[in-house]
Formats: structure tokens, C-alpha cells, sequence
């Protein structure tokens, strides 16, 4: 089955994520062992990936609170080689990141060639938050997609391939993990005010995923509407668009810088 054209968002397209059921699964049943394959399969494709320094991979994850982000990053990464892979967790910018560019803390986080990055929340922060909460106006956020075109632009043309995810969760389901998080002693931790009171915004917040969406979706830089009410659905779709991106890299060793037919080890 072609997994990627049930979620890629066709750039200029017009989505509606009410078009986009967060319990779908594509009609793919849950194989344990299936996707523990392809966790080896991504694990032998990282090496590769090192070894060959040609491209990085930049993985953007996107959602509200309670999405599976972190979730996502625990599972389907378990077992790449830390050497070559690191986390970038985006907060509210610090005193220094707001004198800059939205963008200048975003490009001091992007991988070198031969690594992953992963991005837990991202430089759309600033035309999401921005934008429901009005912190800053309309005549600045709406540049904001054409900017991020033209940065993840140049960045696919320097090697780095982009993946851009968005953990799509019912509001339902929301109630259900936040009910599941107040229970449990062991993830009260995870859970603020503000998670709550951010549910208020939940429209605001589709439309402006939906707009975010349809304008930086590229051929560079694609979306994936991810349904993410099933996390191990989640989890399995993830990792077979990884999976797939770098296997169209034609990733390969390169050459030995000796001759190893001569080397004898005494």
C-alpha cells in the first residue's frame, strides 16, 4: 500500500484536517513484528547515513499538547545510534532568541550532514502561536510562510532532506490522554495550566495548522498529516516514511582510505 498518498499534503492543495480522520489507520492492522523490522531497517539506514555524509535529515514534529510527540520520538527512534541523532525541543524564545530573527535559533539546530535531527516543535511555532494568541500581527506572521519556504529551501539544496509531521489528534482524544495523564502519579509532571486552557483555541489552532499546512507544504520541504489517536499507528507510519526517505537518498559507503587488501593484522 502507498502510505504516502493518504497523508502527504500536496503542496498549494486545499486541506481541511475535518477531512482527516485522527483514527484512521489506512486499513493497516497492527503488526508488532512489522514494524520492529522496520526500527532495524531505520537503524541500519542511520549507519549508513553517518558513514556516507552526503545528506542530514531534519524531522519536524508538530501537534497540541498531548499529541504524541514525545511519544513518537521515544519509539520510533529507539535504538538509532545517539551519536548521530539529536533532539531539539523548541520553547518560548529566550530574552536573546527574541532579538533575532524568528529563524536564526531554528538554523543554529540544523543537523550536519550525516545525522538526524529531530525538532519537538519548530520554527512554526511562529505562525501558529503567534498567530492565535495575536502576539504579534497579521502583516508579520503572514510573511512568515514565504521566509520559511525560502530557508527550508535553501536547506534541501544543501543536503538536508526535511520530513515534517503533524501528530493530527482528536480533541476527544486530547480529553482522553490529558484524564489518563491527571490519574497516573508518574506523568502529573507533564501537565501545566496552560494545556488546558489551551484547548479554548482548539479552532483557532486547526485553522492555523490548516494555513501552515497548505502554504509550506514543498517538494523539499513535504507535510504529512499524520492520524495519531492510534499510537502505534502513529508510530508504524513514522518510521515507514523515514524508512523511505532515506532509502531514496541512495545512501552508500564511501571508499576505504586504505587499501585493505594489503593490511595484515599480526
Amino acid at each position: 500500500m502507498d502510505l504516502v498518498k493518504h497523508c502527504l499534503v500536496k503542496s498549494g492543495s486545499k486541506l481541511h484536517l475535518k477531512d482527516h480522520d485522527p483514527g484512521d489507520t489506512f486499513g493497516v492492522r497492527r503488526n508488532d513484528a512489522a514494524f520492529e523490522k522496520r526500527l532495524d531497517r531505520l537503524r541500519e539506514l542511520q549507519q549508513l547515513l553517518y558513514a556516507d555524509k552526503r545528506y542530514a535529515l531534519l524531522i519536524v514534529l508538530q501537534a497540541l499538547d498531548a499529541g504524541g510527540k514525545d511519544g513518537t520520538i521515544q519509539h520510533v527512534m529507539s535504538g538509532v545510534n545517539p551519536q548521530g541523532c539529536k533532539v531539539t525541543s523548541f520553547k518560548v524564545p529566550s530574552s536573546e532568541e527574541r532579538l533575532h530573527d524568528f529563524l536564526w535559533r531554528v538554523h543554529k539546530a540544523v543537523p550536519e550532514r550525516g545525522d538526524i535531527g529531530i525538532f519537538n516543535r519548530s520554527h512554526y511555532e511562529d505562525v501558529l502561536v503567534v498567530r492565535v494568541h495575536r502576539t504579534v500581527s497579521k502583516e508579520v506572521w503572514s510573511k512568515r510562510f514565504a521566509q520559511i519556504n525560502d530557508f527550508e529551501r535553501e536547506l534541501s539544496e544543501n543536503g538536508v532532506r526535511i520530513l515534517k509531521f503533524f501528530l493530527h489528534i482528536s480533541k476527544d482524544e486530547q480529553k482522553r490522554r490529558f484524564q489518563a495523564r491527571l490519574l497516573d502519579p508518574a506523568r502529573n509532571w507533564k501537565l501545566s495550566l496552560s494545556d488546558f486552557e489551551e484547548r479554548r483555541y482548539w479552532d483557532d489552532y486547526m485553522k492555523a495548522y490548516e494555513d501552515a499546512l497548505r502554504k509550506c507544504s514543498t517538494s523539499g520541504a513535504p507535510w504529512y498529516v499524520i492520524p495519531a489517536n492510534h499510537k502505534w499507528f502513529r508510530n508504524y507510519l513514522i518510521a515507514e516514511l523515514i524508512v523511505q526517505a532515506l532509502e531514496d537518498m541512495k545512501l552508500k559507503y564511501p571508499p576505504p582510505m586504505i587499501d585493505v587488501s594489503k593490511i595484515e593484522v599480526v
